[in-house]
């Protein structure tokens, strides 16, 4: 049954990061969460699964439950996670900056101009690549003239083989 809860637990751990690296905020909230409740939470692996749950819980505007579960973890009997925790909760905590006006582009919707809508849609059939012909060669141009590379070669093989057979023998 442990085994169970811990392929269990390890699923769900994988599926909200994924589904945090994708965006999807409350989803990852969501499998993270029953990943937390399914395994021991002074473990490494149960810390690792709440500091991806605190930032799942940032992503998703529940900036509350992240700052409190962050508090919980500065707690956490492993270094390494009271220190990502101190970490997060100090970036949560920061002031906002005012930013002046000036500062910020706006940027225009687009979609009820006329032009944002595509003139032409691309064919979805297969489109065959043109068959390049070949110029047939003009054989008076070739040159036939015997160039001894077999011979060559025939014998740098025969000298590699002698000097195997020497220092083997």
């Amino acid at each position: 049954m442990v085994l169970k809860v811990d392929l269990e637990a390890k699923r769900n751990y994988e599926l909200g990061k994924q589904a945090l690296e994708n965006g999807q905020y409350n989803l990852s909230v969501k499998y993270l969460e029953d990943a937390s409740q399914r395994v021991v939470i002074n473990t490494l692996s149960g810390g690792d699964i709440r500091i991806w749950l605190v930032s799942a819980y940032q992503a998703a505007q529940k900036t509350n439950e992240a700052i409190a579960l962050c508090r919980e973890l500065l707690t956490h009997p492993h270094p390494d996670i009271r220190h990502n925790s101190q970490r997060l909760l100090y970036i949560m905590e920061a002031p906002r900056l005012k930013r002046p006006p000036e500062w910020m582009s706006e940027i225009p919707d687009l979609t009820s101009v006329k032009e944002s809508t595509p003139e032409f849609k691309r064919n979805r059939g297969r489109v065959k690549p043109k068959e390049k012909k070949e110029e047939p060669v003009d054989l008076s141009t070739v040159n036939t003239k015997d160039n001894q590379f077999v011979a060559v070669g025939f014998i740098l093989l025969l000298i590699s083989l002698g000097t195997l057979i020497w220092f083997n023998g």
